[in-house]
């Protein structure tokens, strides 16, 4: 049987079709966005806390309202988030140089390895599953990329 990646053709033609597409990759992207987001790096930690630890690796120190704000979540919660973080080492809370009243937020070293390992845990699963198809799948799978970013960045 001819494999749909090396025989586009025998595709369905409503397959292509923008509304079908539309929920067919939605539904692809989130089951595949769930397996990778399952592989984690030592600590078992919430998504929205791993999230918090990701941007302040990113972005640097911030204060517990502006994660709230990011995170889209309540400031208690984002105050109870941190509180966690920093009872594992993740993170740790110091005074805010211009304003009495706040704190700010920053990763620790022990956080930058948990966002590292993570990190490392994701794209080796990721790399065995693409390692498994065969090269016009890589190929065809390398060329989306670029139409998933095409999208993206439109």
């Amino acid at each position: 049987m001819p494999n749909a990646v090396d025989s586009p053709e025998t595709l369905p033609a409503s397959a292509s079709r923008p509304a079908n597409l539309a929920a067919t990759l939605r539904l692809s992207i989130g089951r595949t966005w769930r397996r990778v987001r399952a592989e984690r790096g030592t600590v078992e930690l919430p998504d929205v806390q791993l999230a918090i630890l990701v941007r302040l690796v990113k972005d640097g120190a911030t204060t517990p309202g502006a994660i709230a704000e990011f995170h889209g979540i309540r400031p208690p919660s984002a105050t109870r988030a941190v509180q966690h973080l920093e009872e594992l080492g993740l993170a740790v809370r110091s005074e805010h140089p211009t304003d009495r009243r706040q704190v700010l937020v920053t990763v620790t070293e022990a956080g930058r390895e948990e966002v590292r390992e993570t990190m490392r845990r994701r794209d080796a699963w990721l790399a065995r599953q693409l390692a498994a198809l065969t090269p016009a799948e890589r190929e065809l799978l390398a060329r989306a990329t670029a139409v998933l970013n095409k999208i993206v960045e439109s």
